[in-house]
């Protein structure tokens, strides 16, 4: 015998097969991703002529120390004289054995770090970009040792190549005074906000990054070091009070792309 349905019992049929669908559905969270404070790559550092002229006939450089390994013969140090005039932060002397290397136009201000990793023959530098109030960037060179323990740069990593790659991936979702972050859709961490005479979070725009970039050398792989900060409605300037200062492995592709690795919260006090 043939079976038939009636409208209403069709209706009721895919009603209740739409309510165990949306049921079944994971619920999602609106992630928005952040705005970037650079807007261009950084040009390439550059000594002042007359600095530059003064290392040159310089009898003697007055350094400071960056790096003293002496398991490995290396040093690092930053020029801050040549003979009696000020290089403006600029000069670096590399030293290993007896050979000594000279780059006059690297950039040195404000605590600049380096490390040698014996395994893979790559020195570290971490100098800055630039500084001011709130704001830190880095960049990110890359030292090798030729024949004869010359020293010479196989790369300088710009901050804003690493901004952009973070902008596709950085996101963050607010509920009330709540901000989570999330790498791609994977949260990362919650932040409460404490700040509470500025407005409220800016409506269009309230979460950055770009202006706290540094970088962890204390392990074999660089590790990328990044604040987001946030902007209040009555208030241009962002603030990092409450945010989580978050940390990734930086690795290179064979072409020499940066690559990023996964996100998570800076275990450093």
């Amino acid at each position: 015998m043939k079976k038939t349905y009636s409208i209403l019992g069709a209706a009721l049929f895919v009603s209740a097969t739409l309510i165990l669908l949306v049921a079944c559905r994971p619920s999602g969270t609106d992630i928005t991703p952040v705005s970037g404070t650079l807007e261009a790559p950084f040009p390439v550092d550059s000594a002042p002529a007359a600095v530059l002229q003064a290392m040159q006939r310089a009898q003697r450089f007055h350094t400071y120390e960056i790096l003293s390994d002496t398991a490995h013969d290396i040093s690092v140090e930053a020029i801050v004289e040549a003979d009696t005039a000020s290089t403006g932060g600029y000069g670096l002397v590399i030293v290993k054995g007896a050979t000594s290397t000279t780059f006059p136009h690297i950039f040195l201000a404000r605590q600049p770090q380096a490390r040698y990793c014996a395994p893979s023959g790559d020195l570290w530098l971490s100098a800055s970009a630039t500084e001011g109030t709130g704001v830190s960037i880095k960049h990110l060179c890359q030292f090798r040792f030729l024949e004869g323990d010359s020293a010479v740069i196989v790369r300088t990593v710009d901050p804003y190549v690493l901004q952009q790659q973070l902008l596709t991936r950085l996101g963050y979702h607010i509920d009330g005074e709540q901000i989570t972050l999330y790498d791609d859709r994977r949260p990362l961490a919650t932040a409460t906000n404490t700040i509470t005479d500025m407005g409220g979070f800016d409506p269009e725009q309230p979460l950055w990054i770009g202006d706290q970039l540094q970088y962890d050398l204390s392990g074999d792989v660089p590790r990328l070091l990044l604040t987001p900060g946030v902007r209040f409605a009555v208030c241009p300037i962002l603030f990092y009070d409450d945010m989580p200062t978050l940390s990734a492995p930086l690795t290179f592709s064979p072409d020499g792309t940066p690559v990023i690795g996964d996100l998570q919260p800076d275990a450093q006090p």
